[in-house]
Parts: structure tokens; C-alpha cells; sequence
């Protein structure tokens, strides 16, 4: 199977999965602010967050142990496989064990993290925290074991797996909140399903790939685990720096103002990451198939994939972002009332930085797949600090807009730095067309969102469902119109829209 017929098949799977997930997602959300409230939604939102700065540990391991196994899965040479697996393995518990022990030590302190915790008492929040914990704690046993489906590009195994978790867990949690209203058994029923699902992959794919457990493997030599190494310290400042930057927050928020305000947030979050993720699946999907290319292919060809995939992201990214500036607070209204929405100010800096981020995600997946890791291993550390400076000062200022500004501010910083380490270390090129279109793109993306904000005055004057869809439809039409006027005849939509009539002639 080629590489764009693998990233099309974990497209599509992943596209199901994330539609079932999301779905349940929403309603199990309506269901908990209903039946439990706002202060433990904000609390759950806080443990997730929490639980994701304790992953620090696993140090970018995992990434540089799949960049590994690119050659020798391209290869067949499973001999090796079974060695960096091994590897893996032993490496990944090591991490489990190691969190574990970190996460322990930090629960004495939860009462200074969770602010204002109304009618939650710290028993109850420690408890509740030790749940979470052993979920995250657990994961690392088997986690490993998806590294070679994904090397192989097919990514549609674990997708499909944790599809079928969530459904479970989703249903049943839905269940417990309507019958019970007790957030102990909600959690309990994650930790128990998820706790089955680890058991059930181990025995899968120990079926799929039976050369994994045999007992006669190699060790890696010096100079293959030397490598490993290397790129696990330059990962080590990746992940540090991207956790003080990405996974901070909520805990700012929940320390600064109340643990409320980071439930609501959350739900604006989790309505915008449910179309992040439709777009997120588009562009890590082909991962895998950029390391091979890498692997495989000239230069010149890589430069002109990347300006490809780059160009789709500018498009998708920019479309969601100004359905979401124009279209989320409404959403939120209808849903679950003006109470619960948030400034204008904060709704747009979030969105900005969901634009940006976009573009960062095209340069640190199109930079993983080649490898390249030690060039800007400080840069992840400068945009953390960066970051917890500028929004630890500015919500003690202007409140929680602040806490976005230092997150946009921190995150400018990589979207000017990675293009010139990818052009001059993995394309060898000039990389002064890059930022003509760095400015090009967003300026396009601006004036189309000042056009339709005008036109949502003539036709939202009130928030009503009906307004709602047609302004939506008006959005679709406007948005990708002005793209397809501006970008229809250049090389790197003509790409993209050979695969989709080479896609539609097939499926005749």
C-alpha cells in the first residue's frame, strides 16, 4: 500500500472514529454540567490537564523510538524491530514506574492547585485524583506496542481500538451519571474499561506481530541506542518547553481565578477540539508516510509535499478559525446558556493561537518525520518560560485574557523559528517564500473574517438555531470561495485536487 492510500485509509478511519467520539463526547458533557455541575467539570478538566504535565516523563522517547523504526520496518528486518521494541518496553515502564512516583509526591499539594472547589472536600480531591493517575499510570504498559502499527502507517488499528474504548466508556459513564449522580463510579468506570482495553491490546497485537514475544532478541548496539539517546535529549527540552507552553493553562486559571471558570473554558475547548481533531487526523496522518518519504525521496520532492501540506493547513486551519470566532459563542448560548460563555477578547485570542498552531503542527510533524531535533532544542524551553511569564503576569492584571496572550506570544516564537531550521537543514532552500506566505495567508484569513462579520450583523441579530445555520452555510460559501478565487490555479491546490478526482474516478 503506497503512502498516500495509507494516509487516506487512517484519514477515513480516524475520521469515524473522531465523529463517534466526539458525538458521545457532547453528550456526556450536557449530561455531567447537568447532573454534576460546573465545579467538577472544572476539576476533571484540571486532572486531565495535570495527569498530561506529569507525560513530561516520558521525554520524547516514544517520538525518537518511531523515528527509529521507519528503516527497519521499510526494511522487513524484523530482527531489529524486536530489538527497538525491547528497547521500547523496557524504556516505557521504566517511565510508567517513574511517574507513578512523581504523581504521588504531588498530591499533597492539590489544595493549593484547585481554587475555590465548592462542596468538594480535599479527600474527596485526592481520591479523585488517584483514579486519574492510575489511568495515565497503567497506559505506559502497553502504549509502546502502537509504535510498529504506526511505523507500518497504520494508524487506523489504534484509531479503531480507541474508538471502540471510548463508545464503552462514553455510554457507560452516561449511564452512571443519569442513574447515580456519583462522580466516584464515573471515574471508576473509565479506569475500569480502559483497564480491559490495555489487557486486549496486549493479547491483539502479541497475535499480529507473535515475533514480539520471542524470547532470542538482539540488544541494540551502542550506536543504535547512542542515536536514540541523542534525540531523546534534544526531545527532553521539546517536551519541557511544549508542556510549560501547552499544558499550563488550566492549572494558571484554576490557581489565579477559580476552578469554575476552567470547566467553562473547557467547554469552549472541547467544542473546538472536536473539529480540531477532523483536521488534526488530515495532517498527523501522513506522518509516517512524510518519514518514509523522507527516507526515500529527493529534495526536491519533499519541498514540494511540504508547500502542499503546508497550503492545506493554511486553508483548513483558517476556515475552522473563523467559523469558530463568528459562530462558538452562539454555539455555547444555545447550548447551555449566556451564563456560561466567555469574552469576546478571549474567545478570538483563542482562536488566533488555534490558527497558528495549526501552521506549528505542518513544521514539528514535517520536522519529526526527517528526524531533526537537536537544531531547536532550547527553543521549546525559551517559548515555556515565555509563556508561564507573560500569563501568570497579565491574569493578575487583565484576567483571563491574559492567559491567552502569553500563550499566543510564546507561540509566534516557533511558528518564525522552525521554518528556517527545515528550510536550511532538511529542504536546502532559501526560506524567504515561506514567510511572504506567512503574511499572505493570515491577511487573506483577516479580511474574509472583517466581510462575514458583517454580513453575521444582517443576518444574527438575534441568536436563534435558524440564524445560526444560515449564517454557517454563508460562512462555507464566502470563506472557500475567496480561497478558491485567490489559490485555484496554483501548483499546490492543482495536487490536491488530483487526489480527490483520483479518489472519486476509483470509487466509481
Amino acid at each position: 500500500m503506497g503512502r498516500v492510500q495509507s494516509a487516506i485509509r487512517n484519514i477515513v478511519f480516524g475520521q469515524v472514529g473522531n465523529f463517534i467520539t466526539q458525538l458521545l463526547n457532547f453528550v456526556l458533557r450536557t449530561v455531567f454540567i447537568d447532573h454534576l455541575g460546573d465545579t467538577l467539570n472544572g476539576v476533571n478538566a484540571l486532572y486531565t490537564t495535570l495527569l498530561s504535565v506529569l507525560s513530561v516523563a516520558e521525554l520524547g522517547i516514544g517520538t525518537a523510538l518511531n523515528y527509529s523504526l521507519y528503516k527497519p520496518v521499510a526494511d522487513k528486518d524484523y530482527e531489529k524491530v524486536k530489538s527497538y521494541m525491547q528497547f521500547y518496553k523496557k524504556a516505557y515502564r521504566i517511565i510508567g514506574a517513574v511517574i507513578a512516583v512523581i504523581g504521588l509526591g504531588i498530591s499533597p499539594f492539590l489544595p493549593w492547585l484547585v481554587k475555590q472547589p465548592q462542596g468538594i472536600t480535599v479527600r474527596d480531591l485526592t481520591l479523585y485524583y488517584y483514579i486519574f493517575l492510575f489511568n495515565t499510570v497503567s497506559s505506559y504498559f502497553v502504549a509502546y506496542k502502537y509504535s510498529l502499527v504506526n511505523a507500518e502507517q497504520k494508524n487506523y488499528i489504534q484509531t479503531n481500538i480507541l474508538t471502540a474504548t471510548k463508545m464503552v466508556t462514553v455510554s457507560l459513564q452516561i449511564a452512571v451519571v443519569l442513574t447515580t449522580g456519583n462522580f466516584y463510579v464515573y471515574l471508576l468506570t473509565a479506569a475500569a474499561v480502559e483497564l480491559l482495553q490495555k489487557i486486549f491490546v496486549t493479547v491483539y497485537l502479541n497475535r499480529r506481530y507473535p515475533y514480539l514475544t520471542e524470547k532470542n532478541v538482539t540488544k541494540l548496539t551502542k550506536e543504535e541506542t547512542g542515536e536514540i539517546a541523542a534525540k531523546t535529549k534534544a526531545l527532553v527540552f521539546h517536551k519541557v518547553g511544549d508542556v510549560a507552553r501547552l499544558q499550563t493553562d488550566s492549572m494558571i486559571i484554576s490557581g489565579f481565578i477559580n476552578v469554575t471558570v476552567v470547566g467553562f473554558v473547557d467547554n469552549y475547548n472541547m467544542v473546538v477540539n472536536s473539529i480540531a481533531n477532523v483536521v488534526n487526523i488530515l495532517f498527523n496522518s501522513v506522518i509516517s508516510g512524510f518519514g518514509n518519504l523522507v527516507a526515500t525521496e529527493s529534495r526536491e520532492r519533499q519541498y514540494r509535499m511540504f508547500r502542499v501540506y503546508r497550503f492545506a493547513a493554511c486553508w483548513i486551519y483558517g476556515f475552522t478559525a473563523v467559523g469558530f470566532s463568528i459562530l462558538l459563542t452562539p454555539f455555547v448560548i444555545l447550548w447551555k446558556g449566556e451564563s456560561r460563555t466567555l469574552a469576546y477578547g478571549v474567545v478570538i485570542s483563542i482562536l488566533i493561537d488555534f490558527y497558528f498552531k495549526g501552521e506549528r503542527i505542518v513544521l514539528s510533524n514535517f520536522k519529526t518525520a526527517a528526524g531533526v531535533f537537536e537544531q531547536d532544542k532550547y527553543l521549546a524551553l525559551i517559548q515555556g518560560a515565555v509563556n508561564l511569564a507573560v500569563s501568570i503576569v497579565l491574569v493578575r492584571k487583565i484576567g483571563l485574557i491574559g492567559v491567552y496572550i502569553g500563550t499566543i506570544v510564546s507561540g509566534l516564537i516557533a511558528n518564525v523559528t522552525k521554518p528556517v531550521i527545515i528550510y536550511k537543514v532538511i529542504l536546502d532552500r532559501p526560506v524567504k517564500g515561506y514567510f511572504v506566505d506567512f503574511v499572505k495567508y493570515p491577511a487573506v484569513i483577516a479580511a474574509v473574517y472583517a466581510l462575514l462579520m458583517g454580513i453575521k450583523e444582517l443576518v444574527m441579530p438575534q441568536i436563534t438555531i435558524a440564524a445560526f445555520a444560515v449564517m454557517f452555510v454563508i460562512i462555507c460559501i464566502v470563506f472557500n470561495g475567496v480561497f478558491l478565487l485567490l489559490f485555484g490555479r496554483t501548483e499546490e491546490f492543482a495536487y490536491l485536487w488530483g487526489i480527490v478526482k483520483r479518489r472519486a474516478a476509483g470509487s466509481r
